[in-house]
């Protein structure tokens, strides 16, 4: 019997792999990269309270603001319920860009 013998190849340092991470980040967020590379992830759990509450809203502002049911929101911030992965990408959003997610969806709404 043969052994197969396979060629190892080299390990990147970190230093090129850190360059490499950085120009993969400036083409994602100039648009230039393939998005089918990429997952996004969405988190399994979300604090929408801590991010109402950052962005100094009422429940029923919040709700508005994001075309989002005003017991919907009460029952996720009781623990009643928990978002979909819909809901909860949407909150991510907003976490990350709260006033981006509000244009859109006024633009969307009109």
């Amino acid at each position: 019997m043969e052994k197969t013998v396979r060629k190892k190849t080299p390990e990147k340092s970190l230093g090129a792999r850190m360059i490499e991470g950085m120009e993969e980040a400036v083409a994602f967020m100039s648009g230039e990269a393939d998005l089918s590379k990429y997952r996004i992830h969405i988190p399994a759990a979300i604090d929408t309270r801590a991010i109402r509450k950052k962005l100094k809203l009422t429940q029923r502002e919040f709700a508005t603001r994001y075309h989002i049911p005003l017991a919907t929101l009460r029952d996720w911030e009781q623990g009643r319920r928990m978002p979909d992965a819909p809901a909860r990408a949407l909150i991510a959003a907003i976490r990350e860009e709260p006033e981006a997610v509000r244009r859109a969806l006024k633009r969307a709404a009109a």
